[in-house]
């Protein structure tokens, strides 16, 4: 190969290598051990599972994806099918602040009494209103069965689970339309003023038209 040929090349592999790298996406995940300490009806319980969390893009937003490993809480008594139904919220970090409420589906089948609860996958949109690395981690986890609530809160201040870079969406440049009671005082005030132009018009036509009727 020549001299010139292996320059071509060497020069376009150090081109196309950086778009490469660019279009890589920019995005962190761990299993974080989170210790949740749980307020049960029958008094407090604590379990530790591994969560991961992840986060599929869906236009403008994302979905999130909020896993346990193991089980947390238990049960004295069996839990048939369809008696759990869990929750939870993913606190937001970074750029961007507040919570993500996540949800699944109820146990499809029976949890044995004494057991740790498994929980499904909970699920949940995230749409972006700040730009940069933003971080999930997981919070307040809510169990409900058989009339009861559950609350199981983080209690080892666990990491995020995940750190994605997002673009926040563009704020509204528009105005809204104008509905409280100034706006309504005001429209009133352009009607009253309305009013008074179109009586001063007609006084004055009045006054125009008796002028010319007397001379």
């Amino acid at each position: 190969m020549s001299y010139q040929k292996r320059t071509a090349l060497a020069l376009a592999a150090a081109v196309a290598a950086p778009v490469v790298l660019i279009s890589a996406p920019a995005a962190h995940a761990d299993v974080v051990d989170v210790n949740y300490k749980c307020e049960t009806p029958i008094g407090p319980k604590s379990a530790v599972s591994p969560i991961d969390i992840k986060a599929v893009r869906s236009g403008s937003a994302y979905k999130l994806t909020m896993s346990f490993q193991k089980g947390v809480s238990s049960s004295p008594v069996a839990l048939g099918p369809g008696a759990m139904n869990p929750s939870a919220v993913v606190r937001l970090g970074g750029p961007d602040k507040g919570t993500v409420a996540v949800s699944g589906p109820a146990n499809t089948a029976e949890i044995p009494a004494n057991s740790p609860i498994k929980i499904s996958d909970l699920s949940g949109t995230y749409t972006p209103k700040a730009s940069g690395k933003v971080t999930f981690t997981a919070s307040v986890l809510t169990i409900k069965a058989l009339g009861t609530t559950t609350t199981c809160t983080p209690g080892n201040s666990p990491g995020p689970s995940l750190a994605l870079d997002v673009t926040g969406a563009p704020g509204a440049a528009e105005s809204l339309p104008r509905t409280g009671p100034l706006d309504s005082a005001l429209a009133l005030g352009t009607l009253g003023g309305t009013v008074l132009l179109t009586g001063a018009a007609g006084v004055l036509w009045l006054t125009r038209r008796g002028a010319r009727a007397h001379g």
